[in-house]
């Protein structure tokens, strides 16, 4: 049969089912397959927090979103172009984020009066009218994979598990993906069980073949290759880029990772990561608890070696009495807090920033710690350096921001040459410091582990058992020099000060901000940090498309802020602040720069969507410019909704 290509610029598609349907998997195999093509790409991955959660139920649906193009993409969609569902709990929650038009290819064999029932449908939508604003695509998945693979003798359950591979293939027909990297992992991943194996792949073979074959799709598309920089590419997910990141750090500044950790979603995959890097020196510890892996790394950094702990929110209101500890006695440190919806236990497998109080405040007493947010997930890589530069240098522990949608979100990343990443010199302290005068008059030399660089005001670090170089540290106050306990009131006034413009000189080391302001007319800016890059990125791109002037900046460094911060917002008549908390970032400006911030806040577990954020840009820009704001036409209106 003849089948027309269509070429289309980008497309979003949502894989959604059962927990145990595998979606997670299916919506990573077809973006490695888009990403062995070249296209731009961005995923969400949505899934309940329970490991089995309520099958056939709204709570239980897992989806996984993947957004591909033929060139610069920001975001993983507002809303999917096609949809497939698995059963009806998968139609019924996914169904109120797709735009008319939207192709819906739905499994049929699950949508009995039972499963109905359990997602809350009185009527089936597949023999009412209600889908008619959608084009459906009925298909009994699960009976065709389980009539596919029938040669090979497994039990029906098993023979249905392959489904999703099915989807996969008949997905990777319509939009041209290559095949070849879903049969290498699979042949990879189930090798050890031939019939599974070979099951799988033939379910994703037939539905390929299905899709070629069948009248019911007479239309394949095409989405070109993206251009890019040269270089070579792996899609990689925030976790994953930040664990390369930690053991970069450690390469490049000559030191042993510790990884003190106890597991938590999302920041489990980091532990899991790094422990399969012992050549390069990592060491990991699953501690017992949150408490034991901060103590552990703080141990670890008194030694010598780069110490880190991951964990989520919970886990650092756990780790801040150590962190006090790591603040006190000046020890490099790194403290991964891969934010999820709170508070409590909250929301494990849901996406927040509101956290960021809790860095900067979140101990007892004058306790200033650094912080460091990634924009994306290939940037978890350069924020871990970044991270390890500022520990090392400054001596002190540093607070690292990602957040659930980084962390398990995906993109294309290009692999940095080595030439490219920063030497960080730990500098130990090798020889002593300080000469002393004896009653005698006799001069002695001396270690005093708390004379200070002129520049970076950092301590030296001096590893134990370096001869002459003994000395004693701790969580009481310290004298300034000498180190020794000290509960003068003078004293203790003298090293919280210098404890925080030590931490203040940190942004005499960053770079100028990159204000993005093309016209220099703007009278809006939109500042904004971590996860918020992409969707402010795609609201910026909308307003301006559309003809209106706005600016945007990104902060990577959010204590201290940027030497430069305080000018660029004096710039623009109004500053909008997107976050997913409830104006965090707004409170710290407003508070030192007296700046009128407008929060754009958001706290449901998801990311913010593109589309009303650049709405809310858009009336923004309309009351700075006195103007009425028409982002654009109505008929265009879905479709941009659509990216």
């Amino acid at each position: 049969m003849s089948k027309q290509v269509k070429q289309l610029d980008r497309v979003i598609i949502r894989f959604a089912g059962d927990s145990g349907d595998g979606m997670q998997l299916t919506g990573d195999r077809f973006t490695q397959e888009s990403a062995a093509w070249g296209n731009d790409l961005s995923t969400l991955p949505n899934f309940p927090a329970e490991i089995r959660a309520p099958q056939g139920t709204l709570p239980g649906v897992s989806s996984f979103q993947v957004h591909f193009a033929d060139h610069d993409i920001l975001t993983p969609g507002d809303a999917p172009d096609v949809l497939v569902a698995m059963n009806p709990a998968a139609l019924k929650a996914n169904l109120g984020d797709l735009p008319k038009g939207a192709a819906i290819i739905v499994d049929t064999h699950d949508f009995t009066t039972r499963n109905l029932t359990k997602a809350g449908y009185a009527a089936n939508p597949l023999e009412d009218d209600s889908l008619a604003e959608f084009a459906v695509h009925e298909l009994d998945l699960t009976g065709m994979t389980v009539e596919a693979v029938k040669e090979f003798g497994l039990s029906r359950k098993d023979a249905a598990r392959a489904k999703n591979m099915f989807a996969l293939g008949l997905l990777s027909w319509m939009y041209g993906r290559p095949t070849e990297t879903t049969v290498a992992f699979l042949e990879k991943r189930f090798a050890k069980v031939p019939d599974i194996r070979d099951a799988n792949i033939m379910a994703f073979n037939k539905g390929w073949h299905f899709g070629e074959t069948t009248e019911a799709f007479v239309v394949s598309y095409e989405v070109k290759p993206a251009p890019m920089p040269p270089g070579t590419y792996r899609n990689i997910t925030g976790n994953l880029a930040l664990a390369y990141g930690l053991v970069a750090g450690g390469v490049q500044s000559g030191l042993p990772v510790f990884l003190g950790s106890y597991p938590i979603t999302p920041a489990s995959d980091i532990l899991h990561e790094l422990s399969k890097h012992k050549g390069f020196g990592v060491t990991t510890l699953q501690a017992e608890d949150e408490i034991a892996g901060i103590g552990a790394a703080i141990g670890a950094s008194f030694a010598g070696h780069l110490g880190v702990t991951t964990t989520s929110g919970p886990g650092i209101a756990l780790k801040s009495e150590a962190l006090g500890l790591a603040v006190m006695t000046e020890l490099p440190l790194l403290v991964i807090d891969v934010q999820r919806g709170g508070p409590s236990t909250g929301l494990p497998t849901k996406t927040e920033q509101a956290d960021l109080l809790q860095a900067m405040f979140g101990r007892n007493g004058e306790s200033p710690v650094p912080i460091v947010a990634p924009q994306s997930p290939g940037d978890c890589f350069d924020a871990a350096l970044e991270a390890v530069r500022i520990a090392i240098t400054y001596r002190t522990p540093v607070m690292l921001l990602s957040d659930g949608m980084l962390a398990n979100g995906s993109e294309p990343w290009r692999i940095p040459e080595v030439a490219e990443l920063p030497e960080i010199d730990p500098k130990f302290a090798t020889e002593t410091n300080h000469t002393t005068t004896d009653k005698t008059g006799e001069e002695k030399a001396e270690f005093w582990p708390y004379l200070r660089d002129e520049e970076t005001l950092a301590r030296p670090w001096a590893i134990p058992g370096t001869p002459g170089l003994e000395h004693r540290i701790g969580g009481l106050e310290k004298g300034d020099g000498h180190g020794n306990i000290s509960y003068d009131p003078a004293n203790h006034d003298f090293m919280v000060r210098t404890r925080q413009a030590k931490v203040d000189r940190i942004a005499d080391s960053l770079p100028p901000l990159e204000v993005d302001d093309p016209s220099g007319a703007a009278k809006v800016l939109v500042l904004g940090w971590g996860s918020t890059y992409g969707p402010i990125g795609a609201g910026v791109r909308r307003v301006r498309k559309a003809g209106y002037h706005v600016a945007q900046v990104h902060l990577r460094h959010l204590n201290p802020f940027p030497n430069d911060l305080g000018e660029i917002l004096k710039r623009y008549d109004k500053v909008l602040i997107p976050e997913m908390n409830l104006g965090q970032l707004s409170l710290l400006l407003r508070g030192k720069y007296l700046v009128d911030a407008i929060g754009y806040n958001q706290v449901n577990g998801m990311p913010l969507k593109a589309a009303a954020l650049a709405d809310a840009i858009g009336t923004l820009v309309g009351e700075a410019e006195g103007i009425e704001v028409e982002l654009v036409a109505t008929d265009a209106k879905t479709k941009e909704a659509r990216r």
